[in-house]
């Protein structure tokens, strides 16, 4: 194999498993055989301009033309001429789907459903990195710049995970690019001929041990894959880099191995909220049960988003600690406040991965397992080096806070440095925020009145309407638009609320969670990707951090917000206990059938599963389980297929024992052929110069075989020596026994993996590729000689003047 040839398939290779990163954003790996199968034809087509002596240039160019040939035959064949060449209406398709693809990115959670336009995206740029890859390290012959296209391959679907890119796919990447630099190493070895240790070295013969490239190639290898080791390694053992790349999932990075410290950094779930409510299912994320008196306020909270940069609304990089046993007490709430204590068992799907754990606030006592760590100014867990809630049971003690009025309209000032840090806005915060807020507050004695008031507007009087399509952005100027038209879904609403209650300066953030879901029948609460919300949260000395909800039609105003309070709610008080309707069901809630304008509203009827639910499954129809049960059948069947050979083989061989001295010969040779194979299967190689009784001698010491596996041996071996030798061969009772003797002895002495390697994976096997390369082999000559006599036969005067 040419040098050129190498590093061509080491490109593709480490273009491949870069590309190997977005696996997890993406439903399926279609994608990525459909990639495979592409980048190949272009690669190919590299090879064969670079045979033709084309200019650099002139290839890449050539690659182009065939990677758009190819992108157009996929995706936009109906609008090309001949299916291949686009036209201005291939173009204007590939933008259709390109839009729609960017649509569907923001529209979906990960994974994502593999739709036309994210096909494109993605298959469309892993050939893109693909031709510069091969361009830069194959036709210009420079490997390392194309660590570059790779880098950035690797770092958009890290960059499109949120930071739960998987540190498994970036080894993959990386190993595809150290392969990438050993194949241009050994490239460039092998033009310098052969290398010596030293200046003084003397030549040394060509089979000699180290001569030639090799000893260079070792060493290349030992420091490429010390030099990966190093990347992996002084990361995780220094704490001052606990930031890096390869940090676990979670946001949370600790001070050692074995420290409970750390800082988490600024993680916004925002993404992901959205995502939630544009899910076109509901699905089951969690499912608890309370003893709480009402569950009305009973919001699960994921994390507070405390710091507002222009951009959007983030968590501080904060310290976190050891989870204790009893959580510290609540940051400004005083003992004059009733209270009430509350127990709750949770349980997260299996499918639900969040780094950090939905919690009833304020949470006193948390019992789970796993790497968890508490942060003390959010009060909340967060994982620990890829700890998350998937599949997470655990139980919580929290308190239900029953603020009055009034004891919130006579709360003293806040603290100066919660005032200092929960008041904090950009510069770049329009005018009009502050305006409104002064406006809507006009006449307010007290904060709380002031919050009142913001809240009310809001929900109520300010003519705002809940639409999740809504796409305004979260910045500065993003806040003055919906205040101007008047359109978005709770995170403008809980941004724009805290961001107005700072101007008036009230400490304020932003919560984002779950509202409380719907009961069930069992007593049990299920809460859904529709229950994702966020609420601002305002603080007020002596009550502490207080929820607020201006969201119209979403969740519920605390009682401390209204006039007329009402009790009660959907629960059924009852002491928590797990049983096995607490499981969280991943199966759409029959909400899924309500009109898009009812389930905008929030009005749509509890979960119930429906008949087609239960009869599909979970996440799709029955075509596509009877799909995935097919296509698992068939990589099963593909599998086995070596074994099912050979039994296949096995029976034929062993059969009947004939009649005729035709089949007494036959019989004999396959008897000796299973022999033969059995002791291949089983690592003894057949050596076809050795007679058989020499061969028999060899199996019975190399595999170590018993008395009656020997004779057996023997016996088929003297056999075969009869019927090629002997005059008028007899038949020879009990071969087929025999065999099957010879068969328990070798794997009787043979270890286990021995064992299964001979029943799953026999190296007899490749008896199939052989008899198919001959097969092939005398197709050819048979189409060979049919052509020349047919072109004979069309030019009957060739053969003369040849002669």
């Amino acid at each position: 194999m040419s040098g050129r040839v190498r590093l061509a398939l080491c490109a593709y290779a480490a273009t491949l498993m870069a590309a190997c990163a977005m696996l997890p954003l993406i439903s399926g790996v279609g994608w990525l055989v459909q990639a495979a199968f592409l980048l190949g034809i272009q690669s190919g087509a590299g090879a064969l301009a670079r045979r033709t002596s084309l200019a650099g240039p002139l290839t890449v160019l050539v690659q182009a033309l065939v990677t758009l040939a190819l992108l157009t035959w996929v995706f936009a064949r109906e609008y090309a001429v001949l299916g291949l060449v686009p036209g201005p209406e291939a173009f204007q398709r590939f933008a259709e789907l390109l839009s729609a693809g960017g649509e569907d990115i923001g529209k979906y959670a990960i994974p994502a459903p593999l739709s036309d336009g994210i096909s494109l995206m993605v298959v469309g740029g892993v050939l893109l990195i693909g031709l510069m890859v091969d361009g830069i390290a194959v036709t210009f012959r420079s490997a390392a710049p194309a660590g570059l296209p790779l880098l950035a391959l690797y770092s958009v679907a890290a960059g499109l995970a949120g930071g739960e890119a998987d540190w498994f796919w970036f080894l993959v990447a990386a190993g595809g690019y150290l392969l990438l630099l050993l194949a241009e190493g050994r490239d460039r070895l092998s033009r310098w001929g052969r290398v010596f240790g030293s200046p003084s070295a003397l030549p040394r013969p060509a089979n000699a041990p180290g001569a030639g490239p090799r000893a260079s190639l070792r060493s290349g290898r030992r420091i490429g894959v010390l030099a990966l080791g190093v990347a992996l390694a002084v990361p995780a053992a220094l704490p001052a880099l606990d930031g890096g790349l390869l940090k676990g999932v979670g946001g949370a990075s600790g001070a050692g191995s074995g420290g409970g410290g750390g800082t988490i950094s600024a993680v916004n779930p925002l993404v992901s909220l959205r995502d939630s409510l544009n899910q076109p299912d509901s699905r089951e994320v969690l499912r608890y049960r309370t003893d709480a008196k009402d569950t009305d306020d009973f919001y699960l909270r994921i994390v507070a988003l405390d710091r507002f940069d222009g951009t959007t609304w983030k968590s501080s990089d904060r310290d976190v600690t050891e989870v204790p046993d009893r959580l510290p007490q609540p940051e400004g709430l005083s003992t004059a406040v009733a209270t009430e204590p509350v127990r709750t068992t949770i349980t997260a799907a299996d499918y639900y991965r969040q780094s950090w754990l939905p919690l009833p606030y304020p949470a006193t006592q948390v019992r789970i397992g796993g790497r968890w760590r508490f942060e003390p100014a959010g009060r909340t867990l967060v994982g620990y080096r890829g700890e998350d809630s998937r599949g997470a049971k655990y139980s919580v003690s929290s308190l239900a806070v029953k603020p009055t009025p009034e004891q919130l309209a006579s709360a003293p000032p806040a603290p100066a440095d919660v005032l200092r840090e929960y008041t904090e806005l950009p510069e770049s915060l329009p005018s009009v925020v502050k305006r409104t807020a002064e406006r809507v507050t006009k006449g307010a004695k007290n904060d709380h009145e002031r919050a009142v008031r913001l809240q009310k507007w809001f929900a109520e009087d300010g003519g705002f309407v809940y639409d999740t399509e809504v796409d305004s952005g979260t910045g500065v100027h993003a806040i003055s638009r919906f205040l101007r038209q008047k359109q978005g879904f709770c995170i403008h609403f809980s941004f724009s609320m805290a961001a107005m209650a700072r101007t008036l300066g009230i400490p304020a953030r932003v919560a984002v969670g779950f509202t409380p879901g719907t009961a069930r029948g069992d007593g049990t609460m299920s809460v859904t990707t529709k229950d994702a919300h966020a609420w601002p949260e305002l603080y007020f000395e002596g009550v502490g951090w207080t929820r607020f909800e201006p969201t119209p039609s979403r969740g519920t105003q605390p009682d401390h917000t209204l006039e007329d309070v009402v009790a009660g709610g959907p629960s059924d008080p009852a002491e928590p206990t797990e049983t096995a309707s607490d499981q969280p069901s991943a199966a759409p809630t029959a909400s899924d059938s309500c009109p898009p304008e009812l389930r905008r509203l929030n009005e749509c009827g509890p979960a119930v599963p429906t008949e087609e639910t239960a009869a599909t499954g979970s996440d799709g129809s029955l075509g596509t389980v009877l799909l995935i049960g097919l296509g698992a059948a068939a990589a099963v069947l593909l599998f086995l297929l070596p074994l099912l050979w050979r039994r296949r083989v096995t029976a034929r061989r062993l059969g009947s024992s004939g009649r005729t001295p035709e089949d007494v010969r036959a019989r004999a040779l396959a008897a000796w052929r299973e022999v033969l194979d059995t002791a291949w299967d089983h690592g003894i190689v057949p050596d076809d110069s050795l007679t058989p009784r020499r061969t028999a001698d060899r199996i019975v010491e190399l595999g170590e075989l018993d008395g009656a596996a020997s004779a057996a041996a023997h016996r088929v071996a003297g056999a075969v020596e009869q019927v090629l030798y002997a005059a008028r061969p007899g038949p020879i009772a009990g071969l087929a026994e025999d065999a099957r003797t010879v068969r328990g002895g070798l794997r009787a002495g043979a270890g286990r993996r021995a064992r299964l390697r001979a029943l799953l994976l026999p190296r007899s096997a490749v008896r199939v590729i052989w008899a198919g390369s001959a097969w092939w082999a005398a197709f050819t000559d048979r189409w060979s000689r049919w052509s020349r006599e047919r072109w004979a036969a069309l030019r009957p005067g060739t053969a003369g003047r040849q002669g």
